[in-house]
């Protein structure tokens, strides 16, 4: 019973003190507006660790295959390495083998990266030459 008293004396306490100030107004506050907060630190996380990085390495990768050229040596998405021989605007044909003058033709996007020289010369001197 006293709690009831006690109840009824906090609900006439705020309602004389929300007409005198029926101006002022406060930011709700509560369990929901800290959900929406969490909610909204979460998004903003995910995109700086996610998304901005994600696009980051696209872009770079839009680039890279934008300046393909001839006599590039690449590596595909397979793992097959070759030389381009020719540059069209969705795919790359590649040579794979001088003796036999092997030519395969793929997308540009299954180009993985391109080679630089040293890695050229690296992968010339593992290579075994057949007996």
């Amino acid at each position: 019973m006293h709690w009831l008293i006690t109840l009824a004396q906090a609900s006439d306490a705020a309602a004389t003190s929300t007409s005198s100030s029926a101006t002022t107004t406060s930011a709700p506050s509560g369990p929901g507006s800290s959900m929406l907060l969490f909610a909204g630190l979460a998004l903003v996380a995910m995109y700086f660790l996610m998304i901005r990085p994600q696009r980051k390495q696209e872009k770079t990768r839009q680039q890279m295959l934008a300046k393909i050229e001839k006599n590039d040596q690449v590596v595909t998405i397979g793992g097959i390495k070759g030389l381009v021989y020719s540059v069209g605007d969705d795919d790359v044909v590649l040579k794979i083998d001088e003796r036999n003058d092997v030519r395969i033709r793929v997308t540009k996007t299954a180009i993985a990266h391109i080679l630089t020289e040293a890695e050229v010369k690296s992968g010339a001197e593992g290579e075994k030459k057949p007996e």
